[in-house]
């Protein structure tokens, strides 16, 4: 017997569905009933063989299966446009990667993370950035492919989660070179120096804390910030000397418009993408994600 093949009728529907997030207004917007409405996206779903939706309240909510669904329903549905615009030069149907960063994260960092997918043509990087908890509900809802952060998310959780170990910064302590001498030993810059620092809640200031202790001494604080992309600008504005990972700061190291000192603290910085176990994975990550440091969550 064939297999029966795709009704594109009823993954019109699901894909309007998908993007309204509401049975009935869809149903009014495409001149249906919600039932027969309904009916075919069920017909979609046994084809498949997967639910597409979950309802919560009033809302449906894309499963995985769904999520996978719409991503090709976009490419579908856009290469429709692209052939009615042939004339116009429009571009080929494109990949989709679903990236968030915590909003503190270094650029830098995200940056390099990227670069090996950044400017293919046929790929398109949604980037957005927010809290722990923003980041571990979109990987949660599949409104994320990835998620990077320079903390491990709590392992307290029934969601399987995957941690990808990408990379490991030294840190260091960086000023201009009107304040800051390379040659000086570490020990006298941390004494006689204002110091722009990670706030308490970092891993980084908890082992600077540490350092300083082990040495009896008190520095200056005179900035706690937990954005190091400000570290760097108040290091640029010459407040102090900033206790920060290298790739936050290659570009003014490169430009001289700071330098690092030689010594530097016994300190490291960790930076983790954090994945979903899928049955779907985004086949993107391939090219950024490698098995090296992988730690699961169960």
């Amino acid at each position: 017997m064939k297999q029966m093949r795709l009704n594109y009728r009823h993954l019109y529907y699901f894909w309007a569905v998908a993007h309204d997030g509401h049975l009935t207004r869809t149903a009014a917007r495409l001149n249906l009933s919600q039932s027969a409405l309904s009916v075919q996206i069920k017909l979609l779903e046994e084809r498949l063989g997967h639910a597409l939706f979950v309802r919560q309240g009033r809302q449906l909510h894309l499963t995985e299966a769904g999520r996978v669904a719409l991503d090709h329903a976009d490419s579908i549905f856009a290469t429709g446009q692209e052939m009615l615009a042939t004339l116009e030069g429009v571009e080929s149907t494109r990949q989709i990667l679903r990236v968030g960063a915590l909003s503190t994260l270094s650029r830098n960092f995200q940056i390099n993370f990227l670069r090996p997918i950044l400017g293919l043509q046929d790929v398109e990087v949604s980037l957005k950035s927010g809290s722990l908890a923003e980041l571990m509900d979109g990987l949660e809802t599949l409104r994320l492919d990835v998620a990077l952060m320079n903390r491990e998310p709590s392992s307290d959780t029934l969601v399987p989660y995957v941690i990808h170990h990408v990379d490991e910064q030294a840190i260091g302590l960086v000023g201009t070179l009107s304040r800051l001498d390379p040659d000086q030993p570490l020990v006298s810059l941390l004494r006689e120096q204002p110091m722009i620092l990670p706030t308490t809640a970092s891993a980084v200031r908890v082992a600077f804390d540490s350092l300083v202790n082990r040495q009896d001494i008190q520095p200056r604080v005179i900035a706690e910030v937990d954005d190091m992309a400000m570290m760097r600008l108040l290091a640029v504005e010459d407040i102090g000397l900033a206790l920060v990972p290298r790739i936050v700061v290659q570009d003014e190291l490169a430009s001289g418009r700071l330098v690092e000192a030689i010594e530097r603290p016994p300190i490291t910085e960790t930076f983790f993408a954090v994945t979903m176990e899928r049955r779907f994975p985004n086949l993107l990550l391939k090219r950024l994600l490698t098995s090296d440091g992988l730690r699961r969550i169960e």
